[in-house]
């Protein structure tokens, strides 16, 4: 593979903090790289670096002669006075990017709700950054470098910028580095991973899930290591104290395959016990919309027609949807804070409901007073998962290190603040928790820690996020907001993404045009829009054509003929993973040599399930 960019023994240090102690890396011809860690740990910094913006006190940057870079900062530098189709192909001729179907895809999925003479400085700053990466993206780049792409991005777009990148760098032609926090587009798109700690840099084979397992087999080996070192003292100790002797039997370690490991893991949550546990506190009425309807003053479309919501006790319930499909709204509505023009919103008496806003609002007037001085406002200890923890404990549990509750509150970071805000909000002990976007600010280890609190908390949760691996995590069902319906989409994310798309087809909308050019992608097939009629919770996806009596057999021979190489596969993978935990743990190449071959079973076992789901769903 031929080397386009990297750095050798680079020296990074900022009056407060060293950032690099000595770190050489390299980027070729086809590496597809995830940049994670912790906030400040140095993520941006590298990117500046490769980038040019930032210059290492030691060391170099190298850079292959020739080679094209462009890169998205987390700040744009986009001129406030020029359009915004200037601003993302430049001086090139309308008859040039008008007739490049590439360019003109970008630009309908990324900033086709924006009129090209726009103004750069009368966008919003989610607008801006949508016009900075689809200038990005039209870059004719040999390395492309990316700082957060998905902030400000709904799940549809997060969706298409993935697909995107995937097919621009599918034939190992140029080098994509990405700092994100989204972990199912680390999984999408990656085909390694950096993890940025302690001064410098390590790397990982395959996408974010291959990642976190390396990391917890890397961190089982640390731990292991200690442990002999530990036994090694003691043994040294004793020899010390009583002299030696001899020694019939020594520890013997073995290596566990990921499986094992997972399978000594208890499940996520109960969601029986936590049910029951929220009907104790909530009683058996929780909030419920019934055909509900409302309309900003002087707006021509509703925002939300005939919607029928029923949320429980114990409900665990997401909510996807564009920006500005009306999910606020929705929350809004639903705790009370606006009133529907139609319909009829009803909220069991013993309910409490407690929201976290996109804002930090909250913890402004808190913001002179230390850490530990709020913490101390409220009682001594609570019980979380049968356990009584301190206001200190369940900030820790969060993510928060100790060593900042002597610090204002004013002087946190985002990511810190967004956690004492979720804590502060706990410790009210309400019954009901909206959660809007509660993701922002926080990099991967804080969302970690924020879902592990989540998983057992007892009560009704709505979550509103556009990171799918948050809302598959977290919550049990999710419902989709288009066109002012709300419908349960039993599938999930990919299941909103085709109904989306189907709207959009019926709509004919998202258009970008400029001298009569039509931006649609070319080639898309007409397909049947999706019936969006409000339901309740728990109604059903779109009718499925119906099957003749041999068509049916058919597809169930297929099925069945499926179902017998899936259990094949799965046996294959047992065995192979029997296999690699019986291996000598020394041995990097006979595990790797296995390791390549689950992936390789996993993949073909993934896209029997695929096949597999379609023929259940004709049926």
């Amino acid at each position: 593979m031929a080397f386009l960019l990297g750095c050798e023994n680079v020296h990074l240090e900022y009056p407060t903090k060293t950032i690099f102690e000595s770190l050489s890396l390299g980027i070729d011809d086809g590496d597809v790289i995830g940049v994670v860690g912790k906030n400040g740990d140095g993520k941006s910094s590298l990117l500046c670096l490769f980038e040019g913006s930032i210059e290492p006190d030691d060391g170099r940057v190298l850079r292959t002669r020739g080679v094209r870079l462009v890169a998205l900062a987390q700040k744009d530098g986009l001129a406030d006075d020029a359009t915004v189709l200037k601003s993302i192909v430049g001086d090139v001729p309308e008859y040039v990017w008008a007739s490049d179907a590439g360019i003109r895809a970008i630009l309908d999925n990324l900033v086709g709700d924006l009129k090209p003479d726009a103004q750069v400085g009368t966008l919003s700053g989610g607008q801006r950054r949508r016009v900075d990466l689809a200038r990005v993206l039209v870059s004719d780049a040999d390395v492309v470098l990316l700082d957060e792409p998905t902030n400000h991005l709904d799940i549809e777009a997060i969706h298409w910028l993935a697909e995107h990148l995937k097919r621009r760098f599918a034939k190992k032609q140029g080098a994509l580095v990405v700092v994100t926090h989204d972990r199912w587009f680390l999984d999408e798109v990656c085909n390694s991973m950096w993890e940025v700690h302690d001064g410098r840099v390590e790397s990982f084979e395959g996408g974010y899930s291959a990642y976190v397992q390396q990391r917890v087999e890397r961190d089982r080996q640390i731990e292991q290591a200690e442990q002999k070192r530990r036994n090694l003292a003691r043994r040294e100790l004793a020899w010390l104290s009583r002299g030696a002797r001899a020694r019939s039997t020594k520890p013997k370690f073995h290596v566990e395959a990921a499986r094992a490991l997972i399978a000594q893991e208890p499940p996520i949550r109960n969601s029986v016990e936590l049910k029951r546990a929220a009907i104790s506190r909530l009683g058996k009425k929780c909030i419920e919309l019934t055909d509900v309807d409302f309309t900003f003053d002087g707006a021509q479309e509703p925002v939300l027609e005939g919607l029928t919501w029923l949320i429980g006790p114990g409900d665990r319930y997401g909510v996807l949807g564009e920006n500005g499909a009306g999910k606020s709204t929705l929350l809004d509505i639903a705790r009370g804070n606006l009133k529907p023009q139609h319909g009829k919103v009803e909220v069991g008496k013993t309910v409490k409901i407690a929201f976290l806003s996109q804002a930090l609002s909250e913890l402004e007037e808190l913001g002179d007073s230390l850490v530990r001085e709020v913490l101390n406002r409220y009682q001594s200890s609570y019980v979380v998962d049968g356990k009584v923890v301190s206001p200190a404990a369940l900030l820790e549990q969060l993510g928060f290190e100790k060593a900042y509750l002597n610090t204002q509150v004013k002087a946190l970071s985002g990511g810190q603040k967004r956690r004492m805000q979720l804590m502060l909000i706990l410790l009210d002990a309400p019954n009901v928790l909206i959660l809007d976007e509660p993701s922002n600010d926080m990099d991967i280890d804080m969302l970690v820690a924020m879902e592990n609190m989540l998983d057992t908390w007892p009560g009704t949760l709505i979550l509103v996020t556009h990171d799918r691996y948050m809302m598959e995590r977290v919550t049990d069902h999710q419902f989709a907001l288009i066109d002012g319906k709300l419908r349960h989409v039993p599938r999930g994310a990919d299941e909103y993404l085709e109904l989306l798309e189907a709207s959009h087809r019926n709509r004919g909308d998202r258009k970008f045009a400029a001298g009569g050019v039509d931006a649609s992608e070319e080639g898309a097939d007409a397909s049947e829009t999706a019936s969006s009629g409000g339901v309740a919770a728990g109604e059903g996806a779109p009718t499925k054509p119906t099957l003749s009596g041999g068509e049916q057999r058919e597809v169930r021979k297929r099925a069945n003929s499926l179902e017998r190489r899936m259990q094949t596969l799965e046996g294959k993978i047992a065995d192979a993973q029997t296999e690699q935990s019986e291996a000598d743990p020394s041995d990097y190449v006979a595990l790797g040599k296995i390791q390549s071959r689950i992936t390789d079973l996993q993949s073909q076992l993934a896209t029997l399930e695929e096949e597999w789901l379609e023929l259940s769903d004709l049926l």
